[in-house]
């Protein structure tokens, strides 16, 4: 069996600015961690997850390829770190009036692996966390243009 983390969130900036602080790697480091991304399918890149003594988290490696890359819609990677292989995380990009509709999707957590459970938990709150963080940061990129 497999969980998976959905959201969909409505940020007020147009699609494009959107797909900047998805892309672009420093932007991405604002919202997310730091990373080598490039927008490229069969680009192998990585988060540097710093630790958390707060919750007894000592950090971690993430290790991602980019799946899907098509600007300025969608954009799938994978995602393993520790023990979880090959989960998915994937955006679509759909328009909203003159915002954005960002769906989200992290799948692939084999919950019948005791430690996943724990693995998805963690997900789950990083994932909630970053999302309160990416509406600023594409808000930012829009006054850097004007």
């Amino acid at each position: 069996m497999t969980k998976t983390i959905q959201r969909e969130i409505l940020i007020p900036q147009p699609r494009e600015q959107v797909w900047r602080a998805l892309t672009d790697s420093t932007a991405l480091a604002e919202w997310m961690f730091p990373n080598d991304f490039l927008p490229r399918v069969g680009h192998h890149f990585t988060f540097q997850v710093p630790p958390n003594p707060k919750v007894n988290f000592d950090g971690l490696i993430v290790h991602s390829e980019v799946l899907e890359c098509e600007p300025p819609d969608r954009l799938v990677f994978s995602w393993s770190a520790g023990g979880l292989v090959d989960t998915r995380v994937s955006f679509r990009l759909e328009r909203d009036g003159e915002g954005t509709r960002v769906l989200f999707e992290h799948s692939g957590f084999d919950v019948t692996q005791p430690w996943v459970e724990q693995a998805f938990k963690g997900a789950e709150f990083g994932w909630a966390k970053m999302f309160k963080q990416l509406p600023p940061v594409v808000a930012g990129l829009g006054a850097e243009r004007k």
